[in-house]
């Protein structure tokens, strides 16, 4: 268990080359050079200084690790969050992870990492708590589902992997999060009962096969893009606190997937001291303090208790080392010693939470104050944005509006710009568009265009245009009376197009109850609808929601906008005229009801709870969640995963199957060391699947093709989904041009785990290849033996 990192990278670089090792690891040398400089570094700290490389304290970032003058060490910078530098001004806030997903866009992935990097850095930080794998989506009414990717591991494996090779290619360190199984927010941490006694969080019960092919799989590809650190999540896992899971943090990060960073604990995640790090937790956050709001972290259960267990023999000093080193060794990597690296701007100190025991520390604070990170970036979150957009419907081509109409309603309390102001988002907010969640995971706008905004600007270009608006949701029922003429006095005449936004709120800390939007969403559709025969909808929404309106015959189009960052408004008009096809594809399914769906938030809050260990989340359905859940019990969606529509259309044919090898042994080779990502055998590319990509239409545009596997049905155990996604690329092509494409097919991909023999086995018989442009619209199928 007290294996030092040292002697995991020495077992790595002995295996051939560091080259070998995905990701940020690139150079066996450069790797090789922070190792060194990590245990020369070491070898100059006392146990006090150790203990506190592993213990947040009181700082001027998110968290901090603090300085050690006497070495030239300036500390460790942490910051929010997964799409801005959440505690500073003049960064720019980004499009949500639920808007990467929706994209299905791997190179988009990439530059938003690579600009969401260069910002952190630019502010002083070391490190960005990002991206967000966990929750996966498991139940479509998480709370912090948006932050994350998309309900399916293989996609959310795919973006992230691409996230952190541009974020780190920055030298900023990425902090993957949150480890593991961490499904829902409601009830995760202990709590007190009416008669004093203590709850404890709720348990994820997760069998061991979902919990590799499903909510570990991301994680896998996190660490083989070399990520930093591993952030650990507030629940228990199979009856253990996620910071002090020796089974999730020893066993299945550090050793099946060669793990070789830090395991970070989340803000007041640490149950324990020594316990903990004996059973793999690394450093923990934010350490004992008191916040400028007055709130109170408590005692931190590492720093001097370090210090003291060492002293006594209770904790090995090796395991220590093992602490310091893999803290270190990422921030000599990505050369973050360098003197010229930026200090941290004085305007994130007073905008951060920790005020005590700053000045007790010579903290790397300084250079210009107030300093503009954004640069042209605004220009990039503006095509993810447009590129993220989901069309659904779109009836007799409503859209795109190519002519500016003369006459133009806007509707809806997601229209206008934001009520509350630009630094946070209330769900108390009642007008005010949606272009970012709420809780860690948002970020500081410095602006932000309003759809109502960008339409206005939009309708100038026509002399005697008129847009006319109602985004008061309380108030639009009763000024919409239905006339021969129009809408009455509010709205006269009847617009040409009826644009109506809305707004499905999502914050870290609430789980939703019901699917409904907000504000009476619905009813305002049908009020516009029952009208304006040209009804254009447009949400802002993290989640999953029902659209029972969707089949009204006068919505003629709706779009997904998700969580689109500041340049909301012009991304989704970008659209709307057809400046950009939309491209973008569900990353969840849409139901027609509630009880399509085979999970729930188990409402802990609303339960009489007097047994401490009784809050259970048992994962029962094992892999079958979202596409897979419909699938294995025949139900159809409203709007399947993977689906969306564009301004063209495209066709797939010319499949071809080519074996890579004249035979597959079922397990991996046990002769092999673990890679970052485990067994490297895994990524060997087994097979692929060619095929050609047509745009049949008569607009340029781009589509994004997907592979399912089916694995054969009498050599794989019970629970094995109908079919999983392992590919995808998305493609952009003029009219009439075609593209010949492959996916290469991976060990891992035709692999399931084995309980019994705890190794990924291909079993042998007969998949079956699907490509498609959505897990339910499969254009070719292609039989293929594993022998």
């Amino acid at each position: 268990m007290f294996q030092t990192l040292c002697l995991l990278i020495t077992s790595l670089i002995s295996f051939g080359d560091c080259k070998a090792i995905s990701g940020a690891y690139t150079s066996s040398q450069e790797w090789k050079i922070a190792v060194k400089k990590s245990e020369n570094f070491l070898a100059q700290l006392t146990t006090e200084d150790k203990a506190y490389i592993a213990t947040g304290v009181a700082g001027p970032c998110t968290g901090s690790i603090k300085p050690i003058d006497r070495l030239g060490f300036r500390g460790i910078c942490i910051q929010d969050g997964p799409l801005a530098v959440r505690p500073a001004d003049f960064v720019s806030v980004y499009p949500a992870g639920v808007s990467v997903g929706a994209s299905w866009d791997k190179e988009l992935a990439y530059q938003r990492g690579v600009l969401l990097g260069e910002e952190f850095k630019a502010k002083g930080a070391n490190v960005m708590l990002g991206p967000v794998v966990g929750p996966l989506g498991r139940n479509p009414l998480g709370g912090r589902n948006w932050e994350g990717f998309g309900s399916d591991p293989y996609l959310s494996g795919e973006l992230t992997y691409q996230s952190i090779i541009g974020t780190q290619s920055t030298g900023m360190q990425s902090c993957v999060k949150h480890y593991i199984g961490y499904e829902q927010t409601t009830g995760s941490n202990p709590g007190t009962n009416e008669d004093g006694v203590t709850i404890q969080g709720y348990s994820s019960n997760i069998d061991d096969r979902t919990m590799h092919e499903l909510y570990s799989w991301p994680f896998a590809n996190a660490v083989r893009a070399g990520v930093s650190s591993v952030m650990c999540s507030y629940q228990r896992i199979n009856g253990t606190y996620g910071c002090e899971n020796s089974k999730t943090l020893e066993g299945i990060l550090k050793e099946e997937l060669g793990f070789t960073g830090y395991v970070m604990s989340d803000w007041g995640g640490t149950m324990s001291g020594v316990k903990a790090i004996e059973n793999g937790l690394d450093m923990t956050m934010p350490g004992g303090m008191v916040s400028m709001t007055g709130t109170t972290w408590g005692y931190s259960l590492f720093g001097g208790n370090i210090t003291n267990a060492v002293e006594n023999g209770t904790l090995p000093m090796s395991r220590l080392d093992d602490m310091v080193l893999r803290v270190m060794a990422p921030y000599f990597y990505l050369q973050q010693d360098r003197s010229d690296w930026p200090l941290i701007d004085p305007s994130s100190q007073e905008l951060g939470d920790f005020s005590d025991s700053m000045a007790n520390y010579s903290w790397p604070i300084g250079g210009e104050a107030h300093r503009d990170v954004r640069g042209n970036n605004g220009d990039f979150i503006r095509r993810l944005g447009a590129q993220s957009v989901t069309l659904l419907k779109n009836k007799n081509d409503a859209l795109p509006i190519t002519n500016i109409p003369r006459y133009i309603g806007v509707f809806g309390n997601d229209a206008a710009d934001k009520s509350a102001g630009l630094a946070s988002t209330p769900d108390s907010e009642v007008i005010g568009t949606f272009a970012t969640g709420g809780g860690s995971g948002s970020g500081r706008l410095t602006y932000l265009v309003s759809p109502l905004e960008a339409i206005k600007t939009w309708a100038k270009g026509r002399p005697n245009s008129l847009v006319q608006y109602l985004t008061d949701n309380e108030l639009t029922p009763s000024l919409l009376k239905p006339t021969t003429v129009g809408f009455g006095e509010a709205i006269y005449p009847i617009p040409e197009v009826c644009f109506v936004f809305l707004r499905y709120y999502v914050s870290e800390g609430p789980d939703h109850s019901d699917f409904d939007l907000n504000n009476n969403g619905s009813a305002i559709v049908n009020n516009v609808a029952s009208i304006c025969n040209n009804t254009v909808v447009v949400t802002h929404s993290g989640n999953v929601n029902l659209m029972d309106w969707a089949n009204h015959p006068n919505v003629t189009a709706i779009m997904m906008a998700y969580m689109p960052g500041q340049e909301s408004g012009n991304a989704i008009l970008d659209v709307i005229t057809g400046k950009v096809n939309p491209s973008g594809k569900l990353p969840f399914t849409v139901a027609y009801n509630a009880s399509d769906y085979n999970t729930a938030i188990v409402n802990f809050t609303a339960m009489e709870i007097t047994d401490p260990n009784g809050r259970q989340v048992n994962f029962s359905e094992g892999q079958l969640i979202d596409y897979r859940h419909f699938d294995s019990a025949g139900i159809t969606p409203r709007y399947e995963f993977g689906y969306g529509l564009s301004y063209t259309t495209f066709s797939i044919e010319e499949v071809s199957f080519k074996s890579k090898t004249n035979k597959v042994s079922p397990l991996p080779d046990k002769r092999k060391s673990v890679q970052p990502g485990g067994h490297p055998d895994l990524y060997e590319v087994i097979a692929t699947v060619q095929f050609k990509v047509t745009n049949t239409g008569k607009l340029a545009g781009a589509t994004v093709p997907q592979l399912y596997l089916a694995f054969p049905q009498d050599t794989t155990p019970a629970g094995t989904p109908v079919k999983v996604l392992r590919g995808f690329e998305k493609v952009h092509l003029e009219a009439g041009r075609s593209q010949k494409m492959n996916f290469e097919i991976t060990r891992k991909d035709l692999s399931f785990w084995n309980v019994v023999r705890q190794e990924w086995e291909v079993p042998r018989g007969s998949f079956e290849a699907m490509i498609g442009f959505s897990s339910r619209n499969i254009l070719a199928t292609k039989l293929f033996e594993v022998l």
